[in-house]
């Protein structure tokens, strides 16, 4: 028998080997394996053989959709999954607010400047109070802060509600009141985007902010479609209570389930002021370049392309595409595509987040040429994905590069430089249209993003910045 050292043959046995293996024939003598290289026994060789992964039906499933099983193991963690249940309630019953309470003014006879002054009420208080919010939710624990402002959005639904049933209430009242919900909002949005890095890890930020991202697009979908059912069938007072019950639900899950990391300040030094902590985090979000080049060009994108699509896309789609129906095909396209980046992690997000942006001027392009339907519920589509993608891409950006405890004054500058001009695009698109034409505006807003888009590419700090 020949000797063995170290789990090889001496070299007469390699040289017969090799012999053999030159005529083209096999050695038919066993390979000679060292002791220590056996198995121990049958029972455990085939214990080591059950834990090879062998890929079963539900891995090639997540495969075919193009996202590995992976990227969803941060619903196995109870709390990021709590919290985002209650995220999706939270959501589901803004998404539902906007349908229940247009039906409910006009139910009670109100006209169209009642509906504009009604919808203008809620937008104002969370322009002006975003800033604050953002202080706020940088300078107390976050969960408490969404747990107060979900709070107060339900009494606020619950008030709207108490108006229309008794329908005794003055519009002064109700205006009031959306001024409360607006107020409310102003709170929840920075808060909320600075709670999401103290429940997921730096690599999960990515995956949370895209799971995060497909149930907002499956809210903006759901929810007013809930909302026109129960209008429908219960009349609006009932929707605008289930979009109460939303919000309860997410003040139940955020304040008693979902635990946070909210970072305190143990070092004994006073606090600063709260106008002096609006003047860092303005300092901060100021020496960011490529973070206010995006909300620059957020803010250009709001007036000149999604401003002019929300009031002369319904238009346009009543005029050649046959009203309502349509319309609401096209808006419901918006929310499929929501996990295309689940998994994924560009190493270079903003050249992505960037170019995919590009894709959200198609629908005003296909109805500026009045392309087939077809063709505007691809677009829609396109848009839909670029704005996902979009979302998660860049939300990881800046909870990678900002300091946490900064994080929800940036997210409150970068939400009131990217909606400021919003209103103003709303107040425009119509006279605008009205003195030149419903297509020229729309292809203005392309024209523009195109070009915007191209500017972004073309500046080094977003072509260089790179994923964490």
């Amino acid at each position: 028998m020949p000797a063995v050292l170290n789990g090889c043959a001496t070299s007469d046995h390699r040289r017969n080997t090799t012999r053999s293996l030159r005529r083209g024939l096999r050695d038919p003598r066993p390979p000679v394996v060292h002791p220590r290289d056996k198995p121990r026994s049958t029972h455990s060789s085939s214990r080591c053989a059950r834990r090879i992964p062998c890929p079963g039906r539900s891995v090639l499933v997540v495969r075919l959709v193009g996202f590995d099983r992976n990227s969803l193991v941060l619903l196995q963690q109870r709390n990021f999954r709590i919290f985002a249940a209650g995220f999706a309630s939270s959501l589901l019953g803004a998404n539902m607010a906007a349908v229940a309470l247009t039906f409910a003014v006009l139910s009670r006879g109100g006209s169209l400047s009642d509906l504009s002054l009604v919808l203008a009420a809620r937008i104002l208080p969370l322009t002006l109070f975003l800033l604050g919010g953002g202080v706020i939710g940088d300078r107390f624990p976050r969960r408490y802060v969404l747990a107060v402002a979900d709070s107060l959005r339900l009494l606020g639904q619950f008030g709207l509600a108490a108006c229309f049933l008794f329908d005794q209430a003055p519009l002064a009242a109700v205006l009031a009141l959306c001024a409360f919900v607006g107020f409310s909002e102003a709170l929840f949005e920075p808060a909320f985007e600075g709670l999401v890095p103290e429940l997921a890890t730096t690599e999960q930020l990515h995956d949370a902010n895209a799971l995060l991202g497909l149930l907002r697009s499956a809210a903006a979908v759901g929810g007013p479609a809930i909302a026109g059912v129960l209008v429908a069938v219960a009349g609006p007072v009932s929707a605008l209570l289930v979009c109460a019950a939303g919000y309860g639900v997410s003040v139940t899950t955020v304040l008693l389930r979902v635990q946070d990391k909210h970072l305190q300040d143990t070092s004994g030094e006073r606090r600063p002021s709260m106008l002096r902590q609006l003047r860092q985090g303005w300092t901060l979000f100021r020496s960011q370049r490529w973070l206010w080049a995006i909300t620059l060009q957020f803010a250009m994108f709001n007036l000149l392309v999604w401003a002019p699509f929300l009031v002369l896309g319904p238009v346009q789609m009543q005029s050649h595409y046959g009203g309502g129906g349509a319309s609401g095909i096209v808006m419901a396209v918006y929310g499929v595509g929501g996990a295309a980046m689940l998994g994924r992690r560009p190493s270079r997000p903003l050249v992505l987040a960037t170019a995919v942006t590009i894709a959200w001027a198609a629908p005003s392009a296909a109805l500026a040429l009045r392309a087939q339907l077809a063709a505007v519920v691809v677009a829609a589509f396109l848009a839909g994905f670029g704005s996902t993608t979009f979302s998660a891409v860049f939300s990881t950006a800046v909870q990678q590069r900002v300091p946490a405890d900064a994080l929800s004054r940036i997210r409150s500058y970068v939400a009131l430089g990217a909606f400021s001009l919003g209103p103003l695009g709303l107040a425009a698109s119509g006279p605008v249209a009205e003195a030149t034409s419903i297509e020229t505006v729309l292809a203005i807003g392309v024209g523009w993003q195109v070009l915007a888009n191209g500017a972004l590419l073309a500046m080094p700090v977003i072509r260089r910045f790179r994923q964490l």
